[in-house]
């Protein structure tokens, strides 16, 4: 038998290998948007992703090792898995239409997803709930960024 933490990261993996479907073009686009100027810690948003989905799995397999197999349980995942791919296509959704508004509107989603599902896991575990922060801490984050870049960038929003 599998370990459940090696078949929640290999999910996590796999979908946020999602990301990388960008053409050249698509980047370039963004690329040359003007950015506010506090936008320093741009080079910094890979890494910041990468923990928050590190947390999110981390948070996903301690629900499951909770209750692992019940019905409940199974809805919790999938709602972890809806959160993860509403995040994971902000970006690429974002980029193909060249429209910020479409990444503000995933980026609210994708909050208000966030935030039903730390309140789901919360009474089954504090912990997990706990490793939702990140995730409920960057999304407003990025949401915010988005909205200036629309300011900056009328024409591209």
């Amino acid at each position: 038998m599998i370990p459940s933490w090696i078949i929640i990261g290999a999910v996590t993996f796999f979908v946020a290998l999602g990301s990388f479907f960008i053409t050249p073009r698509d980047v370039k686009w963004f690329a040359n948007l003007s950015r506010p100027r506090w936008l320093v810690f741009e080079p910094l948003i890979p890494v910041i992703w990468t923990v928050i989905f590190v947390c999110g799995a981390a948070s996903a397999y301690i629900v499951w090792e909770k209750n692992p197999g019940s019905p409940i349980t199974w809805l919790l995942m999938a709602l972890y898995l809806l959160v993860e791919i509403i995040t994971v296509a902000y970006i690429p959704t974002m980029l193909r239409f060249r429209s910020l508004k479409v990444g503000e509107v995933l980026g609210l989603i994708g909050l208000i997803s966030g935030v039903v599902l730390a309140i789901s896991v919360l009474p089954i575990s504090l912990t997990a709930a706990l490793l939702l922060l990140p995730y409920l801490i960057w999304t407003p984050i990025g949401t915010y960024t988005t909205d200036e870049l629309k300011e900056l960038n009328p024409l591209d929003a």
